[in-house]
């Protein structure tokens, strides 16, 4: 009998230790096919004993808005216990799939991802690396989004290196730890043979992993990228992390970013890096993404965070998380010395005549811009200049607008810089939250100590911006040295196709809009005389016509021939560029001089 007890007792201290173990959720991703652009990924799911098990694949991507359907990309999904017996698998919704668990206390699931999609944002695999988007990856069990995993990574052979952002698990060959699925989703992953190279600022170890090659300088690379790190650090006041990666695609001709916790995905053009305009786009396209660290990874809309992965997370404010962003990538080059002065202006210039000059500025508030992000921004066709604004362009102007008025207001005392810095310390540091679009205004009326309803209202409304308003204040004008030129314009964008002339945009208002010439027309004649493929007689017939006069356009339209009478109207494209005031006070050339400091 006393040799039974201690028995008994080991026994049930097994069933109630067994019975309250944790679940745990490990990955597993190999590559046995990378040439045909698979990726094997195998996930268990331990000590969760439930009746059945739901598995989701997410439908998009934070930072990217849209709705992409990765599980478009799943096959073979399959399902089993721990001895190997199968598993029921129902897919009750395109992104989930249901398992018949019976309170098995271990299930392992086995699929294949396709990806052969070049972005940021979405999975490549091929026979010389893999670049893994979390999101189009990794499925979770339904409402455990906040439940640690671990990730390994079994590399194909001929692959050396793996870059992430993840932690890596003590003593685990290539193994990696998230708190939750959030900062899974939000970590991606390179495999294959990158150059890796390091470099520390802000007090942060900083990995760069170059993918694809490139004539790059790697001590210039981490001597800029250093200084823009602390120019950007220096706005907020800290550094939240202690390690950030750079995952840079390579590429003939390539472009784009994507933000992360505490990594970024870049794409370049691979031998752009000794062109000193191609590098300084690239220094700008990493002061974005590296500015996007603190502003929309953690200072955010509510909106943005926690999200909800199976379907559109609207909000009206990219134009104040995109937009002062791409407000701040410039202004970052500037300070660190990358930009002079006059190019500085002419980039916040540029973004002027793409706002102005776009039809769709006189139809979309910013605002309804952000909101419709997910069916609008990522899915543009040929009209949609003349209906839609860029959160980014526009958005950024109206930064701009906030900076100076704010500068204007506090003597020079206060600026963009310090309402970013104090929303992060508010809303993310204090409050845990993301912030209200009322709130994050009442806290820059606050420290500016002026009222900001002006530039808040300009976001949902399509009024004209008074630039000089707000630029005069500190000694800068915009002028439009196209506001008295009379020429005419036909209202059209071209392009050549197999030597013919075909169009491939037509501007509202403007006399090929009235006259009915349509996307895909080609342009065979005007006036009687035969376009060649280079366009020359178009040009030609244009600087000799004058506003008012009518021309004969000669199309064919899905293999018809018509001819169409369009009347030439005034264009009222501008040619934007901001410079000093004439007879500017001493005051308002001081607050200049600090807005472009390099200080």
């Amino acid at each position: 009998m006393n040799n039974i007890y201690p028995r008994l007792l080991l026994i049930f201290m097994t069933i109630a230790t067994s019975a309250s173990a944790a679940p745990r959720i490990h990955f597993e991703v190999s590559f046995k096919e990378p040439q045909a652009h698979y990726a094997e990924i195998k996930m268990e799911i331990a000590d969760l004993r439930k009746d059945y098990i739901d598995v989701k694949m997410p439908v998009w991507t934070p930072g990217s808005y849209l709705v992409r359907e990765y599980s478009k990309h799943v096959e073979g999904f399959e399902a089993c216990a721990a001895d190997g017996t199968p598993l029921k698998v129902e897919k009750i919704s395109k992104n989930t799939w249901r398992i018949a668990s019976d309170k098995t206390n271990h299930v392992t699931v086995n699929y294949r991802i396709y990806g052969f999609e070049v972005s940021v944002r979405t999975n490549f695999i091929d026979d010389a690396h893999a670049f893994l988007s979390p999101a189009a990856t990794f499925m979770y069990v339904d409402g455990m989004i906040d439940h640690p995993v671990e990730v390994t990574v079994v590399p194909h052979p001929s692959w050396s290196k793996v870059s992430t952002g993840l932690d890596p698990v003590s003593g685990m060959a290539n193994t990696y730890h998230a708190a939750d699925f959030d900062i899974l989703f939000d970590s991606p992953i390179e495999v294959g043979n990158q150059d890796v190279f390091t470099f520390e600022a802000a007090g942060v170890l900083h990995e760069i992993a170059m993918v694809g090659g490139g004539n790059y300088d790697k001590e210039r690379l981490k001597r800029d990228c250093a200084i823009i790190v602390e120019r950007a650090t220096g706005v907020f006041g800290v550094n939240p992390n202690k390690r950030y990666v750079f995952i840079v695609h390579n590429f003939q001709s390539g472009g784009g970013g994507l933000e992360h916790l505490n990594s970024t995905v870049l794409g370049a053009t691979r031998n752009g890096y000794q062109n000193e305009r191609s590098y300084v786009g690239f220094l700008g396209l990493v002061a974005h993404e590296y500015f996007h660290l603190w502003h929309v990874k953690r200072l955010r809309p509510i909106a943005l965070g926690p999200f909800d992965y199976d379907q559109e997370n609207y909000t009206t404010s990219l134009w104040i998380m995109e937009g002062f962003t791409a407000y701040f990538d410039n202004l970052l080059l500037r300070r660190c010395g990358f930009l002079s002065e006059s190019s500085y202006l002419q980039a916040l210039s540029n973004d002027v005549s793409t706002v102005e000059n776009k039809a769709g500025n006189d139809i979309q508030p910013v605002a309804q811009a952000s909101f419709d992000a997910w069916i609008k921004y990522y899915r543009p066709d040929e009209n949609s200049a003349n209906t839609s604004i860029s959160y980014y362009n526009k958005g950024a102007l109206l930064a701009m607008a906030l900076d100076v008025k704010i500068l204007a207001a506090t003597q020079g005392q206060k600026r963009l810089d310090d309402v970013l810095k104090a929303a992060y310390e508010e809303f993310y540091v204090k409050k845990k939250r993301g912030f209200e679009e009322p709130e994050f205004q009442a806290l820059i009326e606050q420290i500016a100590g002026v009222s900001v309803a002006d530039i808040f209202q300009a976001a949902y409304t399509v009024e004209p911006i008074d630039y000089n308003r707000y630029l005069n204040a500190i000694g800068y004008e915009l002028t439009d040295h196209n506001k008295a030129r009379e020429l005419p314009d036909l209202g059209i964008t071209t392009s050549v196709s197999d030597g013919r002339v075909v169009i491939t945009g037509v501007n509202r208002g403007t006399g090929a809009w009235d006259a009915g010439l349509n996307v895909r027309d080609e342009l065979i004649a005007i006036n009687g005389e035969r376009l060649d493929a280079n366009g020359k007689e178009l040009n030609r017939a244009l600087q000799a016509a004058s506003i008012g006069d009518n021309l004969q356009v000669l199309i064919a339209r899905d293999g018809n021939v018509r001819e169409l009478t369009v009347t030439l109207k005034r264009d009222t494209k501008g040619a934007f560029s901001i410079v000093p005031l004439q007879n500017a006070t001493p005051e308002q050339e001081r607050l200049g001089k600090i807005w472009l400091s390099l200080d």
